[in-house]
């Protein structure tokens, strides 16, 4: 394909990013210098607390090609990378983040990849560097949840946000508008050709991770109860078999006492009983409970984000 007249959009969600952005701009400036296809880089500033969004203003004054986004609050990564992409004007597409652990550099192996013929190449991370055990033990126990429940949506294990899309692919994903985003999900979920691309991960060059484990727990009950109702089926299997293991035990109980008599039942076994069924039936019904609340927010139909500021080479405007 000739990619001269093709152009490409870097797109960049931020968060409290201060300390790294210049020096992720320096790196990707300079791939992009080396490409043969003019491109843009669309940062989002999610609402940070730090001097991030002075940062980007610095560097659009550098650098004409940026494209700067300032939310008017904190939404989140997911809805942060939706913006960029909303914002990003590329035939082809690269969504990555700020903090240098996808390198920069890769971009045009992805490039090249997508010449093969692919509309998503996917960067798969064959290490992870500078992450603690814990996190990379449920790292792979949750790609692999993923994958067991995940039906038709084939989610690639070790695979984040950093690839290639091009305008088909991105033209079907800007039409899925839910609130409940799980963005790894969704590239899986438009399907079109993809592929696969390895690379080591980097640690993060500067500042501290914006995900406990606390986030990473809330962000992996949104994969799943996005894009399967599994959680629903094993309640209602729980509950019959709960059912019918009462049964038999009630049968079981009632055979006894009419053969052989028995004594009234001791309270602690009753109490464990009680406290069994208890914790189940609570258990099911905050499964429900995540789903209905997700439907309840679909049903509000409300914007994803707003926009404050939007700083281009051709505008400058404030939306008040």
């Amino acid at each position: 394909m000739n990619t001269s007249k093709k152009t490409i959009s870097i797109v960049v969600p931020a968060y409290n990013e201060e300390e790294g952005l210049r020096e992720f701009h320096r790196r990707t400036s300079a791939v992009l210098d080396g490409m043969p296809m003019t491109g843009e880089i669309v940062y989002v500033n999610d609402g940070s607390t730090d001097s991030t969004w002075e940062v980007m203003k610095d560097i659009h004054t550098e650098d004409s090609r940026t494209v700067i986004v300032d939310l008017s609050r904190n939404y989140g990564k997911e809805v942060a990378l939706t913006a960029g992409l909303d914002y990003a004007q590329g035939d082809l597409v690269v969504p990555i983040d700020a903090d240098l652990q996808d390198p920069p550099e890769l971009i045009p192996d992805l490039v090249n990849k997508w010449r093969e013929g692919y509309n998503v190449v996917y960067a798969r991370r064959i290490s992870r560097d500078g992450e603690t055990w814990v996190k990379k033990i449920t790292a792979r126990a949750f790609y692999r949840l993923m994958q067991g429940i995940g039906g038709k949506v084939n989610i690639p294990s070790n695979v984040g946000d950093f690839r290639l899309i091009d305008r088909k692919a991105l033209n079907a994903l800007k039409q899925l508008r839910e609130q409940h985003r799980f963005m790894k999900g969704l590239f899986a979920l438009i399907g079109f050709r993809q592929v696969a691309l390895d690379y080591h991960r980097d640690p993060r060059f500067a500042g501290r991770t914006k995900w406990n484990y606390w986030k990473l727990w809330n962000f992996s009950l949104e994969g799943v109860t996005s894009f399967t109702i599994a959680p629903l089926k094993i309640s209602t299997y729980v509950g019959l078999l709960t059912a019918v293991f009462a049964f038999i035990y009630g049968l079981h109980i009632f055979t006894k006492a009419l053969l052989f008599g028995d004594p009234v039942p001791g309270f602690p076994s009753l109490m464990v009983m009680i406290a069994l069924l208890g914790g189940i039936q609570l258990t099911v019904l905050g499964i429900i409970g995540e789903y209905l609340g997700r439907v309840f927010n679909e049903t509000k139909n409300r914007p994803l984000y707003f926009v404050q500021d939007i700083i281009s080479d051709t505008e400058k405007k404030s939306l008040e």
